[in-house]
C-alpha cells in the first residue's frame, strides 16, 4: 500500500504505550524527532512523515507566504491531507488512531494544532514545541472533550510573539480541550527543560 508521505515507522513495544506521530519543523526530516518521541514514550510505536512542501529545499507541511504570514487555503488543504495520511497508516500499521499523539515543533507543532482544530477525530493529544497561530478559529464546541495539549514555547523566542501560546490554548478550550501553557526560558530551540515538560505531562496521563 502507498501511502502519500515519505515516512518513518517504527513498530512499537510496549501495548499500553499510546503510538506518537512525530512533526519536524522547517528544514527538518522524518528523523529529526525520533530521538525525543523515544525519550517522551519508551515503547510507543513512532510514526515521522518528512513534510511534503518545499520551502527554497526545506521540507515543511505547508506554505507559507512570507514569516508569519500564511494563506489559510492553503493550511487547510495541507492539514486535511496529513489528516488523510494519518489515517491511512493508521490501517497500514495497525496502530490505534483513537490514542494518536502528536510530537510538534515549530511548524510541526502549527499543523498539530491545525488537526486538533479541522480533524480532531485523527488526534487524541498533543506536545507542541514552539507552535504559533496560523489558522485563527477556534476548534467546534465539543469537538475537542477529552483531548489535551501541552503548548512548550520560549520566553525569548524570536519567531513566535508571546501572546500566541494563550492565544492557541484558548482556541483548542474552545472545543473543550484541556490545553496547558508552559514557558520556558529559551529561545525557538528545543532544550532539556521541555523534554522534561513533556515527560511529565505525558507521564500523568498513563
Amino acid at each position: 500500500m502507498a501511502l502519500a508521505y515519505h515516512h518513518l515507522f517504527e513498530p512499537g513495544t510496549d501495548p499500553s504505550a499510546p503510538p506518537l506521530v512525530l512533526l519536524h519543523g522547517t528544514g527538518g526530516s522524518e528523523h529529526d524527532l525520533l530521538r525525543l518521541g523515544r525519550a517522551i514514550s519508551p515503547g510507543s510505536a513512532l510514526l515521522s512523515p518528512r513534510g511534503n512542501v518545499s520551502e527554497h529545499g526545506a521540507a515543511r507541511f505547508f506554505a507559507r507566504l512570507a514569516e508569519g504570514v500564511f494563506d489559510p487555503a492553503e493550511i487547510v488543504r495541507r492539514t486535511h491531507s496529513l489528516a488523510d495520511f494519518l489515517v491511512a497508516a493508521g490501517h497500514h500499521y495497525a496502530f490505534d488512531a483513537a490514542r494518536l499523539t502528536a510530537v510538534g515543533f515549530s511548524n510541526g507543532a502549527n499543523i498539530a494544532v491545525t488537526l486538533l482544530l479541522l480533524r480532531p477525530e485523527v488526534l487524541a493529544q498533543a506536545i507542541l514545541l514552539r507552535g504559533m497561530v496560523v489558522l485563527d478559529q477556534p476548534a467546534a464546541p465539543g469537538s475537542l472533550t477529552g483531548k489535551r495539549a501541552l503548548f512548550l514555547n520560549g520566553t525569548v523566542d524570536p519567531l513566535v510573539p508571546l501572546d500566541h501560546p494563550p492565544r492557541l490554548a484558548a482556541l483548542l478550550r474552545a472545543g473543550g480541550a484541556d490545553a496547558t501553557v508552559e514557558m520556558i526560558a529559551a529561545s525557538h530551540q528545543f532544550t532539556s527543560r521541555d523534554l522534561t515538560a513533556a515527560q511529565d505531562w505525558f507521564a500523568a496521563r498513563r
